[in-house]
């Protein structure tokens, strides 16, 4: 799983829209395309996803420039 002192961002490499389900993927080592299909899910059943997607954009800082 994730290794002790290891950071979530979001990705800059694999991203749809703003890199947050690749970097969410990255961090917990599975497929990015779980939780694209979690938020797409989380939009259409309740609309709070997108609400979820937007605070995440936000507050999880970008991947730095030279990768992790």
């Amino acid at each position: 799983m994730n290794q002790p002192g290891r950071r979530l961002y979001r990705s800059r490499t694999d991203k749809k829209i703003a890199g947050v389900c690749g970097g969410i993927a990255n961090y917990f080592g599975i497929d990015p395309v779980i939780p694209r299909v979690v938020w797409v899910v989380l939009v259409l059943g309740a609309g709070v996803g997108l609400l979820a997607y937007a605070i995440c954009w936000v507050v999880i800082p970008q991947e730095p420039e030279g990768g992790i």
